[in-house]
């Protein structure tokens, strides 16, 4: 764990908190351990104070922004893509204790399993070493996600994109929908396929661990066809 911790550059008092961040619950569910040793209630609290840091961050940078700008912008520095591309650059996969199933199928580099496991890590320093610092490994982690997005250049608000490229081609006659068209996996490890259409048009496919993911990936794809072509 100390290449691990060299490259987080944060020193774990309590070793089993990290550990305990780096079990996914296939690899818990395996060892017949209970809820509370996989990494999901540390990556529930991490969830959290990532919002937190990364929205204090931008709110002092943008002094001037409104309310809805700073949401983007934050979403787009918290967002499933951005985390799993900063636990790759710490690699993170390497270090995570998966079910033999999950191994199997290429777990170690999905981007859901990472940016979970990067929440948990975080929730993890924040029990064991405290807010503040927490707050510096996160600014030192995700502080290069943070610049290109004030600048808007991490812009993964697919859906909000998507509105805005249709509305200024249809004016107010705008009506995007998102359907489930597939919900796959146990309760607790669902992946979700979502049809993104309008004025009656299959536009875009996406798929996801969660309906939101999945209805952004949709809306992503809808712009990557080029929508405007389509409809």
């Amino acid at each position: 764990m100390k290449d691990l911790e060299n490259k987080l550059n944060y020193r774990f008092s309590n070793p089993k908190l990290l550990e305990t961040a780096l079990t996914h619950t296939s690899y818990a569910r395996e060892k017949g351990k209970s809820y509370e040793f996989n990494n999901e209630r540390l990556e529930f609290l991490g969830d959290a104070y990532l919002d937190a840091i990364i929205g204090h961050k931008l709110f002092k940078i943008m002094s001037t922004s409104e309310e809805g700008v700073l949401s983007k912008r934050r979403s787009a520095v918290v967002c499933e893509e951005s985390l799993a591309d900063v636990a790759r650059q710490i690699g993170l996969g390497r270090h995570l204790r998966l079910g033999k199933g999950e191994l199997q199928g290429g777990g170690a580099d999905k981007s859901s399993i990472l940016a979970d496991a990067l929440e948990a890590v975080i929730g993890a320093i924040v029990i064991d070493g405290g807010f503040y610092e927490c707050e510096r490994v996160v600014n030192r982690l995700l502080g290069d996600k943070v610049r290109m997005s004030v600048k808007g250049q991490l812009n993964s608000d697919y859906k909000s994109e998507l509105q805005e490229i249709l509305q200024a081609r249809f004016k107010s006659d705008v009506r995007i929908v998102y359907e489930v068209i597939k919900e796959e996996g146990p309760a607790h490890d669902k992946s979700f396929e979502v049809e993104v259409s309008s004025r009656g048009i299959v536009i875009g496919r996406g798929k996801g661990r969660s309906k939101l993911r999945a209805e952004q990936e949709a809306a992503h794809d809808a712009i990557d066809k080029g929508v405007e072509g389509v409809l």
